[in-house]
């Protein structure tokens, strides 16, 4: 089966492609697709059906969407669906990063979650959305060097590490990105059965 991935973000890319093994992602530049989809909303359902219904317009090919963020509890879930742009435009993981630590300096409540909402279009009368959420904490400093965005500060429950530190095997299975994906996954396995 094939699918349009609407994402310009390459560590997402291939992130979302080993998740999805069975699945072949065509990128927005295999489309031909080469402009910004806004994301006006304040929620990840509105912002990934926006991504995934623009794509699915211009193409016509069943299309999934990922957006997804970090939340921190003693913030009012905060960054949220600014996770990307919380330290300004151009965007920078480490700009964010920084900006958390100081939101939370001197702060001792640091509970926070990742969550990812993936929108599928194009395979159904109403678009189609799979939701995976990752608790944790926010560490006190930077630490690792693996993943990408806020994971060298998120500190999985239940781990004493980053995600950032934990092996590559860790968030395949536990993030919340891999338990959306595994819905999605559950939903079209009778379209990739046998391939």
């Amino acid at each position: 089966m094939q699918l349009v991935l609407a994402s310009n973000n390459a560590k997402k890319i291939a992130e979302i492609e080993s998740l999805l093994p069975d699945i072949q992602l065509r990128s927005l530049r295999d489309i031909g697709f080469c402009d910004d989809i806004p994301e006006p909303f304040d929620t990840f359902r509105q912002n990934a059906a926006q991504k995934a219904e623009t794509i699915y317009r211009f193409c016509g090919l069943p299309t999934l969407a990922d957006d997804s963020g970090l939340c921190v509890n003693v913030l009012g879930g905060a960054p949220g669906v600014f996770s990307a742009r919380y330290g300004g435009i151009p965007t920078d993981d480490r700009r964010n990063n920084e900006k958390l630590l100081r939101e939370l300096q001197d702060i001792a409540g640091r509970e926070a979650h990742f969550t990812c909402v993936i929108a599928l279009a194009g395979v159904a009368k109403e678009t189609l959305f799979f939701e995976g959420k990752m608790p944790g904490s926010i560490a006190l400093g930077l630490d690792g060097t693996g993943g990408f965005g806020y994971d060298p500060l998120f500190i999985p429950e239940g781990q004493q590490q980053t995600l950032a530190s934990l092996p590559a095997a860790f968030k395949a299975q536990y993030s919340h990105r891999a338990r959306a994906l595994a819905q999605l996954k559950q939903y079209l396995r009778p379209n990739t059965s046998g391939k």
